[in-house]
């Protein structure tokens, strides 16, 4: 899995990368089948603005989080994207297994 984390009129500095890949474990915890992973950081007009692609085998999924203050934006979008892949895995898990005759 690939993590690429960018910055648009912010300079990523080694903090806000530990502070992405620390908070994004929860996620891979969920989920471990994640193909490519990109993180966009960027300031308009005095608003944070953190967005993140997850690139996962049959879909992509999109979030975006805004707040004064990065690293609180940072913690939204995770927990955005923690939700939407808790949805996806529910939707892609085969909930049709039939239980076997021995267990009975």
């Amino acid at each position: 899995m690939n993590i690429i984390i960018t910055g648009h009129h912010i300079k990523i500095t080694p903090a806000i990368e530990n502070y992405i890949t620390s908070k994004f474990h929860k996620i891979e915890s969920h989920f471990s089948q994640l193909i490519n992973v990109k993180f966009t950081l960027s300031v308009e007009k005095n608003m944070h603005v953190a967005e993140s692609t997850l690139h996962l085998p049959q879909q992509d999924i999109h979030a975006q989080a805004n707040d004064t203050d990065m690293y609180h934006a940072i913690e939204m979008l995770i927990k955005k994207l923690d939700i939407q892949v808790i949805k996806y895995k529910e939707k892609h898990t085969n909930h049709h297994k039939l239980e076997s005759p021995r267990n009975q």
